[in-house]
């Protein structure tokens, strides 16, 4: 067996291919994920804390900051400070909390779903007098032969 053709195999495998499928949503999924924290969390939380909170804002600089330079995210990285950017940090747990959750509603409805009994037949209707009739006459036949 060639490579190339052993590659094909493997490639087109159903695990890969579903595997494949997945890290596209997830990716895509993310981004959702991304959008539900930034905008419509986030401001939740700093209406509730009584102003604007911009966790991104939140970092120490490791080293000497050079005169008139920004002190945000962008502008400390610009000019080549060192940081810890606890904030960020914060922000991208609050996504992986938030996802994590997501996936876990999603699961669970997948599952409570899955189990759900399928609906029980419904019984057939009951006979009609001439069925009944027609059920005697056959039974009186059986038992004069």
């Amino acid at each position: 067996m060639s490579m190339l053709s052993e590659f094909k195999e493997f490639a087109l495998k159903g695990n890969v291919m579903d595997l494949a499928v997945g890290v596209i949503i997830g990716a895509a999924f993310g981004k959702i994920v991304d959008s539900l924290v930034g905008d419509m969390i986030m401001p939740v939380i700093a209406a509730l804390l009584g102003g604007r909170v911009d966790f991104s804002s939140l970092l120490i600089p490791l080293g000497e900051v050079p005169p008139g330079t920004t002190m945000s995210l962008e502008g400390l990285r610009a000019a080549g400070v060192p940081i810890l950017a606890y904030g960020n940090f914060i922000t991208i747990v609050i996504n992986f909390i938030l996802l994590a959750f997501v996936i876990f509603m999603l699961v669970k409805a997948l599952n409570v779903w899955r189990r759900q009994p399928d609906p029980a037949p419904e019984a057939p209707p009951a006979p009609t007098e001439d069925q009944k009739l027609l059920g005697e006459i056959r039974d009186l036949l059986k038992a004069g032969r």
